[in-house]
């Protein structure tokens, strides 16, 4: 199994999020994993705000992967974000992004969190893989498809 199955549930799959900018994009992430895992909205979004200050989490190919080491979880979590518009993200192609997987992990799992990110940017890479999550019927679906990733 990928680590991306692990760390991924229906409950953490927003499909067609109206978010307008970046800002409130993140806001809706926090307030995702606060009603999903009761981490505070606000810690999420400032630590994700934080991480984008530093350079964009854009990917390229309409994909964001906004990711940020929180303090006092224990377990890595993701969710995953269709937006209903592209948004512009300052991503090094220059593309607006649709799809987004947001990744939070323990402050001291920096090896784990690595090995997340480098296995998400893979099964981005795949132009297919991107056609299938942007035409996922549901959370469901979304989830077979992290799961038989890889």
């Amino acid at each position: 199994m990928n680590p991306i199955a692990t760390i991924l549930s229906e409950s953490r799959v927003l499909l067609g999020l109206e978010a307008g900018s970046k800002k409130r994009l993140l806001e809706e992430a926090g307030q995702l994993f606060e009603s999903t895992c009761n981490i505070e909205q606000a810690l999420v979004f400032e630590n994700l705000l934080s991480r984008e200050k530093l350079g964009s989490t854009g990917i390229g190919q309409g994909v964001a992967i906004p990711h940020s080491r929180i303090k006092g979880i224990t377990d890595a979590v993701g969710a995953f974000i269709r937006l209903a518009e592209p948004l512009d993200y300052d991503a090094p192609d220059g593309k607006p992004v649709t799809l987004v997987f947001v990744l939070l992990a323990p402050e001291e799992a920096t090896e784990a969190s690595l090995q997340i990110l480098a296995a998400l940017a893979t099964f981005f890479a795949d132009s297919f893989f991107r056609m299938k999550l942007a035409t996922a019927a549901d959370a469901a679906a979304v989830c077979a498809l992290f799961a038989n990733a890889g």
